[in-house]
């Protein structure tokens, strides 16, 4: 039969979990992550695919670096963008499987030329998360780079819609599912909550494509996503998340489609899983067949590991018998390290063999060597191995990971006696404290909480709160967690009437929290999308004696992205105007609005009279505020002459002191005292009225015919509207 036309064949460059960005601090792995997804993107523009398909995990961290978003924008600009026309039909609607602020495919756009198309589904490392509930692949896509699809709105309600691709005769459907949690994953598929959606026409003549981002092994009964889940009319699945490279696809006989797991670009754990080649592959489509290429990556860097028992390997056979073993167990370990050394560096040449000519930077890398190593001993011997950490240090210089050569352990024989620690803790959490496996977060909160209930807080949703702190960086979201959770209850027990408050408080409160809880589980309570905002500025509000209002913590608040029915409260009077709206709101969001007739602060009455064209609206802001009991007005000042050396500071304070006593009546006009002959402002005597005059200027000399004014407190009532100043008070340049 003769090949098919490259027409008619649809290109896709497969790659899954390049994790960029992982050990980048590290002052000898720091490259390897971007430097290898650099390598894939250039064997897409050399074997001139048609498009890349990327599994998910492109960026090792929630919240990646900018070294690693500069090399993976630079390596997509450097090899993605060009003149060559993309061979691929877009069939389906932008609309539906694409989101964001450009709701189209990439190639399509007018002011960007994209010859090759990068499709890609978030996994577990790069998920949304946070205010607005962002992603790193969110960035990548509005800056045109990127086609992110395969989002997953609600985690109980999950709708699957194709992206419908054709050349030539070929028509594809590709399928993206994103990274959801397990165990609410594996919850989904079995209420049959999942719905894959196929094309209206010509369904049969698609092939159908599915590229997902979860647990393909059991760990947990639930903590997985079966094969046999998904729906038997798909013809080829990549699944993510996998690391151990398994690029060749495995016919699943149940389901009959395909599975395909190309595993990780970059070893992120040293565990036997990883130690495989790394590939990724050509998938070549024609009609409803395929084919699969395998490419061995390059720039990966060598990676051997090994596991031996002392008690039963030869080479260490009588020495448990030995005094003082330690220095022979030690020299025999360190010729097979020696041994896996050399092995790593001949597989590194057998993959570079046909390149005679290398760069400096493709040189040899240092290998990566992991030694498992148990040193359990018969009974009545012993083995005595070195410190970890010390042995591995002998060998900086030819290994990489030079601070985690060997890893020693020994048989566990029986319970671990429990510390005074542990025993504090509940059952569940104590075993997974002492097992060695990988400790997951919300799994430690969902068994601490099973023997600690909570009375107020939901508890999934706490649990949840912790994982995206712990997990993905998201320093605000135990406060937003709580912050929320009480606001509900709170405006959950307003609208109860008084007679069942009354009746019993706790009993709503706990069935307020189920609902809530309820709610989480299910997935019907999605993540608030939070604006902050400035609130407006108070009149009363000086900024030369309060500060700028901008720099204070009450001055932003969090406004939900969905609007909230408002909550009437019976027996409050509302303000009108619309500045006291405003207010009233944000009482609503943050705390109790102050009564309807209470006393306003004491400054709204000063910062209200500081000037007479003001006067007119000062009029209904310092009604509340209680009028000075003084029996003459104080004379206003009038411009004096222009110091150059005194501070505006000064100024702006001696006529914020300056009031009138009656707001309804115009302010007098002002009285121009005799020019000083010296710049001094201290000569100047005091009003008749009790308000004093007071200068904080300290560039004045003190003199000793003059006496420093004091005000009793005797003197300062409750009615008066000045609130006096501190005495120290530093001078603001």
């Amino acid at each position: 039969m003769p090949p098919a036309p490259e027409a008619d064949t649809i290109r896709i460059l497969v790659s899954t979990d390049n994790h960029v960005g992982f050990e980048e601090r590290d002052p000898i792995r720091k490259d390897d992550s971007w430097r290898t997804f650099d390598e894939i993107m250039q064997l897409a523009r050399t074997r001139d695919v048609d498009m890349v398909l990327l599994g998910g995990d492109l960026f090792h961290d929630n919240k990646p670096s900018r070294k690693a978003m500069y090399q993976v924008m630079r390596s997509l600009r450097k090899n993605c963008l060009g003149m060559k026309p993309c061979e691929l039909e877009f069939l389906s609607d932008a609309a539906e499987v694409f989101e964001g602020a450009f709701p189209h495919v990439n190639y399509q756009d007018p002011d960007i030329n994209i010859s090759i198309p990068v499709f890609s589904i978030h996994g577990n490392h790069d998920d949304p998360s946070g205010d607005g509930h962002f992603c790193s692949l969110d960035l990548l896509q509005v800056a045109g780079l990127v086609n992110y699809f395969g989002r997953v709105s609600e985690a109980d309600n999950i709708h699957v819609k194709p992206i419908l691709l054709q050349k030539g005769k070929t028509k594809l459907a590709l399928y993206g599912l994103s990274n959801v949690r397990d165990e609410r994953m594996h919850r989904t598929f079995r209420d049959n909550k999942v719905r894959f959606y196929r094309p209206n026409q010509q369904k049969a003549d698609f092939f159908n494509l599915l590229v997902l981002h979860q647990n393909h092994y059991a760990h947990t009964p639930t903590s997985y996503l079966p094969e046999n889940m998904l729906p038997d009319f798909l013809d080829l699945v990549i699944w993510g998340h996998e690391h151990e490279c398994l690029i060749d696809p495995q016919r699943n006989p149940e389901t009959g489609f395909h599975v395909m797991q190309p595993g990780s670009s970059v070893a992120t754990s040293l565990v036997p899983g990883e130690a495989a080649t790394k590939h990724v592959a050509v998938l070549k489509i024609t009609g409803k067949t395929f084919e699969v290429e395998k490419i061995p990556l390059k720039t990966v860097r060598p990676f051997v590991t090994r596991e031996i028992v002392l008690a039963n390997d030869k080479r260490f056979k009588g020495l448990e018998k030995k005094q003082d073993n330690r220095q022979d167990i030690t020299k025999r370990l360190m010729l097979i390290v020696e041994e896996m050394i050399e092995e790593a560096n001949a597989a590194w040449q057998s993959i570079h063999g046909g390149d005679d000519e290398l760069d400096i930077d493709e040189q040899q890398p240092l290998p990566l060597i992991r030694l498992k190593v148990e040193y359990t001993a018969p009974e009545g011997a012993k083995f005595e191995v070195e410190n970890p950490q010390r042995f591995s240090n002998r060998f900086a210089g030819k290994v990489a990971n030079q601070n985690d050569v060997v890893y020693f352990y020994r048989k566990k024989t029986g319970t671990a006696r429990k510390t005074k620690d542990m025993k504090a803790l509940p059952a569940g959490v104590a075993e997974n404290l002492g097992s060695m496996d990988t400790i997951k977060v919300d799994t430690l909160v969902q068994e601490f909480f099973a023997q600690q209930s909570l009375k107020i807080l939901p508890q999934a949703q706490f649990g949840d709160a912790v994982n995206q702190f712990v997990s993905k960086d998201d320093k605000h979201a135990i406060e937003m967690f709580v912050m929320d959770s009480l606001s509900a209850q709170v405006k959950g027990l307003l609208q109860l009437d008084s007679d069942k408050i009354t009746e019993g408080l706790d009993s709503h409160i706990e069935e307020f929290r189920k609902v809530m809880e309820q709610n989480f589980i299910s997935g019907q309570q999605k993540q608030a999308q939070r604006k902050r905002r400035f609130k407006e500025r108070p009149e009363h509000w000086d900024s030369d004696l309060d500060g700028h209002w901008t720099a204070q913590a009450d001055a932003i608040e969090e406004v939900p992205g969905s609007p909230e029915p408002a909550i009437s409260r019976p027996g409050r009077a509302r303000p009108t105007s619309g500045v006291a709206s405003n207010n009233d709101e944000d009482g609503e969001l943050f705390g109790e609005e102050p009564a309807a007739g209470a006393a306003a602060p004491r400054r709204t009455a000063t910062a209200a009279t500081r000037t007479s064209k003001r006067a007119a609206s000062a009029q209904k802001t310092a009604a509340p505020a209680r009028k000075a009991a003084a029996p003459k007005k104080a004379p206003a000042l009038g411009r004096r002459k222009a110091n150059p050396f005194h501070d505006s500071d000064d100024e702006e304070e001696e006529e914020d002191v300056i009031m009138e006593d009656d707001d309804a009546e115009p302010a007098p006009p002002a009285r121009v005292p005799p020019p000083k002959p010296t710049r001094e402002t201290r000569a100047r005597g005091p009003a008749k009225t009790r308000q004093t005059t007071l200068n904080f200027s300290q560039s004045q000399k003190p003199k000793a015919a003059q006496n420093a004014i004091e005000i009793s407190d005797d003197e300062i009532s409750d009615d008066d509207a000045f609130e006096s100043m501190p005495q120290t008070r530093s001078r603001r340049r």
